[in-house]
């Protein structure tokens, strides 16, 4: 087993290989179908069947690769249409007889015993009906073969080079994206501890502890595709309890969870909703915002909501989209078309909910 998988591995990664073990299939095929038939009318020995058919075949090896990597490159992709059609007969005509020359001129002096006559070159290549009926028939149709295979292949190649490509390009704009995300969360997070130390206040070392919590998840358990969604109920709270020391009372934040079975989803997703919520709503409500929050999952699908009070002062502005941007551009690039992701609200409130086929 282990030798057969060393062979497909050498015949997957060297062309010259794959060329010749297709021309060796493809020649064992037609001399075995050969030896049948002589074999039934006892006109060819083994012998003589393989010296003609590989006589035969060096002309259609021939015919092939002009197909392939001549014409169709240089006529049929460059709509030479017209001098294609012409080129084709041409080309094909002049294969036959040169297929023939070597028959009669190669092949038969090897298997016959002289004196014999041979039909001259030019006998040859005058007998067009004989060439149409005998020569240019077997050689198209083993041109055909190879150009069907060969396109077949490069087909399958592309298509996977470019899933391979696309798979690449997503993980590096996830990875992107997260970049973006990050700093923004530190940025807005290492302002509230700042603003704390300012005024000597004790929740400072609590709310350094929570940001070191946060960082153990962010840098350490996000670095996959998907984190589990009780991971990200824990970050969220830890994040939720950074935040209100800012606010002492005045902020109102209600969480609540309907989950029914552990899931997982893409990291920083729901932090990200979060963080929108209180840099925008709370962190603009001078008054006595609130924030409630709502996770489920239940029968195959993931639920998260997060409402925010919005201050009648409150003016919004293209920067506070960049959140929201990147959430949009992840769900995107993870679950295509399986999300559902509506923003909406009033003139007091804005609402966000996420909603994930599992």
């Amino acid at each position: 087993m282990d030798a057969l998988q060393k062979f497909s591995e050498y015949i997957r990664k060297n062309q010259y290989a794959r060329h010749v073990l297709f021309w060796f299939i493809l020649f064992s095929l037609d001399l075995l179908r050969d030896i049948i038939i002589n074999d039934k009318n006892q006109h060819f020995t083994i012998v003589e069947a393989l010296i003609f058919n590989g006589i035969s075949f060096i002309t259609q090896i021939i015919a092939a690769y002009f197909v392939a990597y001549v014409w169709i490159p240089k006529f049929i992709k460059a709509k030479k249409y017209l001098l294609s059609i012409i080129v084709f007969l041409g080309a094909f005509y002049l294969f036959g007889v040169l297929s023939r020359v070597l028959v009669v001129h190669v092949a038969e002096p090897l298997v016959r015993i002289p004196p014999f006559e041979q039909e001259s070159i030019q006998e040859i290549f005058s007998d067009y009906r004989w060439l149409l009926a005998k020569y240019i028939p077997t050689i198209l149709l083993n041109v055909l073969v190879f150009v069907a295979v060969k396109y077949y292949f490069e087909d399958s190649r592309e298509k996977s080079k470019k899933l391979t490509l696309a798979k690449e390009k997503s993980e590096i704009e996830l990875k992107t994206l997260k970049g973006q995300l990050n700093p923004h969360f530190l940025f807005n997070t290492l302002n509230n501890i700042y603003s704390l130390s300012v005024i000597n206040s004790p929740k400072t070392s609590t709310s350094i502890s929570k940001l070191s919590e946060i960082l153990d998840h962010v840098l350490y358990r996000c670095n996959g595709k998907y984190v589990l969604l009780s991971s990200e109920i824990e970050l969220l709270k830890n994040f939720i309890e950074l935040e209100k020391l800012r606010y002492d009372e005045r902020l109102k934040v209600t969480f609540t969870e309907d989950i029914e079975n552990d899931t997982e989803i893409p990291p920083l997703i729901l932090l990200s909703l979060v963080e929108n919520a209180f840099k925008h709503g709370a962190g603009e409500d001078s008054g006595s915002p609130e924030i409630h929050i709502h996770v489920s999952n239940k029968d195959a699908k993931f639920v998260f909501k997060i409402n925010n009070t919005i201050s009648k002062d409150y003016q919004s502005n293209n920067k506070g989209n960049l959140g929201l941007l990147n959430v949009k551009k992840q769900l995107d690039l993870i679950y295509n078309d399986a999300y559902e992701l509506t923003i909406g609200g009033t003139e007091s409130t804005f609402e966000v909910t996420l909603m994930v086929n599992q």
